[in-house]
């Protein structure tokens, strides 16, 4: 079986060249990726609207990739939207037992869904949404860390 659509989720708070570099990678896999803006029960930044607008933004030129923002379970999620694979990044070891636990409840909750693991780039590796609000809360470069349309948003945010 082919797999033509991927489903790419998190709360993007906010969106990374990390999470950029693992869509971009994804694109080469399948033919389409949703990227999905979580709503979910974590504190965040950004609101919902804001975080969906700016994922939106960062890929409105690439038509393989299409931004939805959701509030229920991924793995229905993925269902609805017709997605049979959930793509995960993985930036280190480090990232691997919370990474394991997620994929077996998901594999309990939706035994059709699978989950591929993709690892960015060696640059990114070091790369996250805490980070960068952290470096850009204390007024630090975060050029190489997120878009600079993120980054003026984190700063207007910060201000």
């Amino acid at each position: 079986m082919i797999v033509k659509k991927a489903i790419y989720a998190g709360t993007f708070d906010p969106i990374t060249f990390g999470h950029i570099d693992v869509i971009e990678r994804a694109t080469k896999i399948f033919e389409k990726i949703v990227v999905g803006v979580s709503a979910g029960p974590k504190t965040t930044l950004f609101s919902h609207k804001e975080r969906t607008r700016l994922v939106r933004e960062v890929f409105k030129e690439d038509g393989r990739i299409e931004v939805i923002g959701f509030s229920s379970l991924l793995v229905d999620f993925a269902r609805e939207i017709g997605a049979k694979t959930i793509i995960r990044g993985m930036r280190a070891v480090s990232d691997f037992d919370y990474e394991l636990q997620l994929t077996l409840m998901n594999r309990k909750l939706a035994p059709g869904v699978e989950t591929v693991f993709l690892m960015p780039s060696e640059k990114y590796i070091f790369v996250s949404s805490s980070l960068a609000k952290e470096i850009a809360a204390l007024k630090g470069d975060i050029s190489g860390l997120v878009p600079r349309l993120v980054a003026e948003a984190l700063q207007k945010k910060l201000s």
